[in-house]
């Protein structure tokens, strides 16, 4: 390892330091300066190895390393470090909890950004795949797939192991991946009355008591019960709910794939609508980790400078943590009717870098009757990288920790805070099972 990579070493005790990405500086897109970095970074990683265990990003990397003639990163050609790239899938663990080398060390160590830099110079040399453009593209794919007929196709044919097959042949989505169902009535319609709401709540803590929901791409065109369990739940605890005028992708999707210019034109819809919601009084909560964290950290590292995406950043919740802040000051109602039993409960990657603590768990376990296995473990998802053909493999063997501990618990209900996660996890159990997301079971257990 040459010491010309690497700086001084100064001790590093605090809390991570996230610095805002520079993602509009024509030196970002760099590919030699971009080359460089991931050098010298890749090279403090193989002497570490502490993230091994994280996803499929770290064992490429060393697997390239110790496959090399030198044994070190000086014997791995340039042309590989984008394999490293396309296994990371952002999910941050590796800069919240195992990299000891991240700001304020002097190593400024942030793979995931450093990632996302390389994905990002990727899009621009435009070397993606139509398929990967499609699949980030929620929004367009949601519209096309919810009318009426087309949805019913669209569903017959994920369906169908003729047709899976086809589209591994023909765009690369793999058969054994679990894709989503696709609905007709979307969430934002069923709730479409909500719109302009002008119910007050009452105030605790730093929650207003009334909320506008960010209802995501995914819950509104795929799942839309969860946002309906959501809006039964916080109404039987006296919190209105409304709904934006308009609402875009968070822009999550995008990012993974490295079209930071989409994200921004995503951005100047959300962020303005959200904060003449939050001018009104309202607090927003979205119930899909990713998309919260989009809007609490992402955003904000990519707009550094923007009051209004601050504000927002400062007045979003995830919906368990907007609930507990209401426990702690006395206006959550216990009133449960029906106990869960046991419940094996995954908390998803993009929940646990928000650092909020486990409240899903914690209300769960409020209800008597109720037990629960907290499994913190990535399932593998992660976006779109679970149902790509050549990624599904490794997806279901960075799951598998997770398939086994929820199979052992011999548990009543099992899910995740991401509903994605929980196909993943039904997929690697393949008993016949299905997930239930933590909302879902609240609101069974309110009997509601």
């Amino acid at each position: 390892m040459s010491d010309t990579a690497r700086p001084i070493r100064e001790g590093s005790l605090e809390a991570p330091t996230r610095h805002p990405l520079d993602w509009q500086n024509p030196a970002f897109y760099d590919e030699k300066a971009l080359l460089t970095e991931m050098e010298r970074v890749f090279d403090i990683c193989h002497g570490c190895r502490r993230c091994v265990s994280l996803c499929n990003a770290f064992p490429t990397l060393f697997d390239l390393v110790d496959n090399s003639a030198t044994m070190e990163i000086d014997g791995v050609a340039k042309a590989d470090y984008w394999k490293v790239a396309e296994h990371c899938y952002l999910c941050d663990l590796c800069f919240m909890t195992k990299c000891p080398y991240v700001p304020p060390h002097g190593w400024n160590i942030d793979f995931p950004h450093l990632m996302l830099r390389a994905k990002a110079v990727r899009y621009r040399q435009g070397g993606l795949p139509l398929r990967d453009r499609v699949l980030t593209s929620t929004e367009v794919v949601g519209s096309l797939a919810g009318i009426p007929v087309v949805a019913g196709v669209v569903n017959a044919v994920n369906g169908n192991r003729l047709a899976r097959k086809a589209l591994d042949t023909l765009v690369g989505i793999d058969p054994e991946a679990p894709l989503p169902p696709f609905t007709a009535r979307p969430l934002r319609r069923r709730l479409k009355r909500r719109r302009g709401n002008q119910a007050r709540g009452q105030e605790a803590g730093r929650t207003q008591g009334r909320v506008a929901l960010f209802s995501t791409c995914y819950v509104n065109r795929n799942e839309p019960h969860i946002g309906e369990d959501l809006v039964a739940v916080f109404e039987h605890n006296g919190i209105p709910v409304t709904l934006a005028e308009r609402e875009r992708c968070c822009g999550m999707p995008k990012l993974e794939l490295g079209n930071l210019d989409a994200v921004a034109e995503m951005k100047k819809v959300n962020i303005p609508q959200l904060i003449r919601l939050i001018d009104l009084g309202w607090d927003v909560v979205a119930p899909v980790p990713s998309c919260v964290l989009m809007f609490k950290q992402e955003l904000p590292l990519m707009f550094p400078d923007d009051p209004e995406v601050a504000r927002v950043a400062r007045h979003i919740f995830d919906p368990f943590e907007y609930l507990w802040l209401r426990h702690r000051e006395g206006r959550l109602k216990t009133d449960f009717k029906q106990p869960l039993g046991k419940v094996a409960y995954h908390v998803p990657c993009h929940l646990r870098v928000q650092n909020l603590g486990l409240k899903s768990r914690d209300l769960l376990a409020l209800i008597p009757g109720t037990t629960l296995e907290t499994i913190e473990r990535c399932s593998g998802h992660n976006g779109t990288y679970a149902i790509k053909s050549e990624y599904h493999a490794a997806s279901m063997k960075i799951g598998k920790p997770v398939f086994n501990r929820v199979a052992q618990a011999q548990a009543d209900h099992f899910g995740s805070d991401c509903p994605m996660a929980g196909h993943q996890i039904a997929n690697g159990l393949d008993d016949g099972r299905h997930p239930e997301h933590p909302m879902s079971l609240l609101r069974k257990a309110y009997g509601i």
